[in-house]
């Protein structure tokens, strides 16, 4: 019998930011009507039909994001990462305007030696 291998596979879905908010929100509305955090993430997400770690890492964010944790907020994170491709593309432009001057003071040397 053929054993199914897409059984505990991961996937790559993408959530919206509405259906992460959506999560978020009930996770949220879960803690306050038990009184207690235990199960609400895995509760809320078997309900939803997402991933328990995805749901517990949306969370974890918002948190860190409302200011009731510590960490890396969205917004910083993503003022990092424009930054750093910023950082790249000046450096590259650097190397550019570096060749192009070796190369354009190399030929004005051979035509001053004429």
């Amino acid at each position: 019998m053929p054993r199914d291998l897409s059984k505990g596979k991961p996937t790559t879905r993408r959530y919206s930011e509405q259906e992460k908010a959506a999560a978020v929100r009930m996770v949220r509305a879960l803690r306050v009507e038990l009184g207690t955090e235990h199960g609400t993430v895995q509760r809320v997400a078997t309900q939803l039909g997402y991933g328990t770690e995805s749901v517990r890492l949306w969370v974890r964010q918002a948190e860190i994001d409302d200011g009731h944790a510590p960490g890396v907020s969205t917004s910083e994170s993503a003022r990092m990462r424009e930054l750093e491709q910023e950082n790249r593309e000046l450096r590259r432009a650097n190397e550019i305007l570096k060749r192009a001057a070796s190369f354009f003071g190399a030929e004005l040397d051979r035509q001053h030696r004429r």
